[in-house]
């Protein structure tokens, strides 16, 4: 009896496999996202649940990856009854200071980010009060050459050139003026 020939791979065969694969990979990744604690009684525990509330969070040896241990929020040191009546100043306690420095920090960059914006805006505005001054100087000669009597010459859009009449300078007087009333201030 013959054999039928062995099946060769193809590289549709292999993607199919290394997906496979992958999916494998990470189903075992997340089973071994366990947690691992020390009981009160000495044992360790495996589980995929989180520890009960009174195991000590030293006592917690592994987590499930991106899980943070929880830290309890710092209480304020309350000064014994008797520092108030005798009139002592209290401190504040570590974790209130380094709160007023983030305070301080923020305050610095809001200041410094306002700093920029204006450092921003005012040089623009050195940019469009110099676009200004260029464009009135470029009308005042403008207005100078059409108010000479020179023959003025354009070009058309078909590329050629033609003298303009009398109207047309008349047009182009009135435009130039506006540009010397609007940025010649």
């Amino acid at each position: 009896m013959a054999q039928p020939p062995l099946a060769r791979y193809t590289p549709a065969m292999n993607l199919k496999r290394s997906f496979f694969a992958l999916v494998v990979t990470c189903i075992a990744t997340s089973a071994l996202a366990q947690w691992q604690w020390i009981d009160k009684d000495g044992h360790k525990v495996f589980s995929d649940r989180a520890p009960p509330a009174d195991v000590a969070d030293k006592n917690i040896l592994r987590r499930p990856a991106g899980r943070m241990p929880s830290t309890p929020a710092p209480v304020a040191d309350t000064p014994p009854a008797d520092a108030t009546a005798t009139g002592t100043a209290t401190t504040l306690p570590a974790p209130a200071a380094k709160g007023a420095g983030v305070d301080k920090e923020l305050e610095a960059k809001k200041k410094q980010a306002a700093d920029a914006e204006a450092a921003k805006k005012k040089a623009d505005e050195e940019r469009i009060t110099k676009a200004k001054i260029e464009n009135c100087a470029r009308a005042k000669q403008a207005k100078a050459t059409f108010d000479s009597g020179v023959r003025v010459a354009r070009t058309n859009a078909a590329g050629e050139r033609e003298v303009m009449d009398d109207a047309a300078r008349d047009a182009e007087t009135k435009r130039i003026q506006s540009i010397i009333d609007r940025d010649c201030k």
